[in-house]
C-alpha cells in the first residue's frame, strides 16, 4: 500500500549525493559523504545507526544548521522542488519553523532557559503566520493542549526548569509542530524519557504524520523502528549502507552491519536461566571522519571483509523489491 501510494506521487524531500566536510588542520574531512534518500508525505522515514554515523549530522544540514566549521561541499536538499543547499541564510529562515522543523535530541538545551515556552512556541506563529501577539497566546495555548500539556493556561508562562523532561519533550514537539510544517525531523525524541512517556511522544508524530507530515525520526532504537517506521535507511561511517521497506530491512537484513544491531537486540526468553548466551556484539567503534577515506567504513569491523572492501566504497545493489545494500558481498547476485 506505502509502495503503490509512492508511485503516485512525488517525494516531499528530496536528498541528492548529499556530502558535508569540516575544515581543519589535516584538510577537509567529509562527515556525510553522497547521502541520497526521499521522503513523502504523510510517511515516516527513519535513520538508524549508532552514535557517530552521521545521522544527526544528516538532520542539521537538512535544516541548514551545520555547525562551522562544516559545510555542504556537494549535493542537492530539494524540499517540494526547492533546492534548500543554494537558498541564503534569510531565505532558509524563511522556511525553518515553518515548512520544516526539528525536534532535538535535549530539549533543556535546545529550549532558551530565559524565555518562557509560551514566548519560545508562539514565536514561529508571530513570525511565519502574521498573528497578533493575543493571537499567538491563543493559539499556543490550544498547541499545548493538543500535545497533553497540563494546565496549559499555567504552563505557558513557566519558564523549561519549571517543566519535568516529558514536558520538556512536549514543548519541543509543540515547537516543531506550530506552522504545521510539511516535514519534520525528530531527532531521539524519546530519549531518556520513561517508556510511558515514550509511548505518549510515539502517539503525537503518529497524529503529526495523519496529517500529511513526512517525518525523519532519527534513532538507534529497533524498537521504535519496528513500531513508527515506513522505511529505514541504515548509516554507517557518514554512507547510507542500506535502505528499503522496515519489513524488508527487519525480516531480512542484507548488510553485515544491519544484520549486526538486529542480532544486538535483547530477546525476552520464557523460561530465562542463568546460563542463557551472552547478547552478541559488533567488536570495533565507528571509524574517525580521518580514518575512512575511500573504502568501506565498516571493513575493519565486518567479519567477511574482503580485499575490495578496503580499496572502494561499493556501490548500491538490488536486494528486494524496495531494498538496496552497498556491500560488495552482493555483487554479480542480483
Amino acid at each position: 500500500m506505502i509502495l503503490q501510494t509512492h508511485l503516485a506521487q512525488e517525494p516531499l524531500l528530496n536528498v541528492k549525493n548529499l556530502t558535508v566536510a569540516f575544515k581543519g588542520r589535516q584538510g577537509a574531512a567529509p562527515v556525510l559523504n553522497d547521502i541520497s534518500f526521499v521522503v513523502y508525505a504523510g510517511e515516516t522515514l527513519c535513520l538508524v545507526g549508532e552514535s557517530g554515523c552521521g545521522k544527526s549530522m544528516t538532520a542539521l544540514a537538512i535544516m541548514r544548521l551545520i555547525p562551522e566549521p562544516g559545510e555542504i561541499t556537494q549535493g542537492s536538499i530539494e524540499l517540494s522542488g526547492q533546492n534548500l543547499a543554494q537558498f541564503s541564510i534569510n531565505d532558509v529562515r524563511k522556511i525553518r519553523g515553518n515548512k520544516i522543523s526539528m525536534i532535538f535530541q535535549e530539549p533543556m538545551t535546545a529550549l532558551n532557559p530565559v524565555y518562557t515556552v509560551g514566548d519560545q512556541i508562539s514565536e514561529p506563529l508571530r513570525l511565519h503566520q502574521g498573528l497578533t501577539k493575543s493571537e499567538a497566546r491563543t493559539r499556543t495555548i490550544e498547541i499545548l493542549k493538543s500535545v497533553e500539556i497540563p494546565v496549559p493556561e499555567q504552563r505557558i508562562d513557566e519558564f523549561p526548569h519549571q517543566l519535568s523532561g516529558g514536558m520538556r519533550q512536549r514543548v519541543m514537539i509543540a515547537m516543531a509542530m506550530a506552522c504545521n510544517p510539511d516535514v519534520l525531523i525528530a531527532d531521539e525524541p524519546t530519549t531518556a524519557l520513561d517508556v510511558t512517556v515514550q509511548a505518549q511522544i510515539f502517539d503525537l508524530l503518529r497524529e503529526q504524520q495523519q496529517r500529511g507530515t513526512a517525518i525523519i525520526l532519527i534513532t538507534h532504537d529497533m524498537g521504535a523502528v519496528s513500531e513508527m517506521s515506513d522505511r529505514v535507511v541504515v548509516m554507517y561511517g557518514g554512507r547510507v549502507v542500506e535502505e528499503g521497506l522496515t519489513t524488508e530491512i527487519l525480516d531480512k537484513p542484507a548488510h553485515p552491519y544491519t544484520q549486526g544491531l538486529i542480532a544486538c537486540l535483547p530477546e525476552l526468553d520464557p523460561n530465562p536461566t542463568f546460563d542463557r548466551p551472552d547478547l552478541p556484539e559488533i567488536p570495533g567503534v565507528v571509524p574517525s571522519v580521518w580514518e575512512r577515506g575511500e573504502s568501506c567504513p565498516f571493513a575493519d569491523r565486518c567479519d567477511r571483509v574482503m580485499a575490495k572492501c578496503r580499496e572502494a566504497f561499493p556501490p548500491s545493489f538490488q536486494t528486494g523489491l524496495t531494498q538496496k545494500v552497498a556491500c560488495w558481498l552482493f555483487e554479480g547476485q542480483v
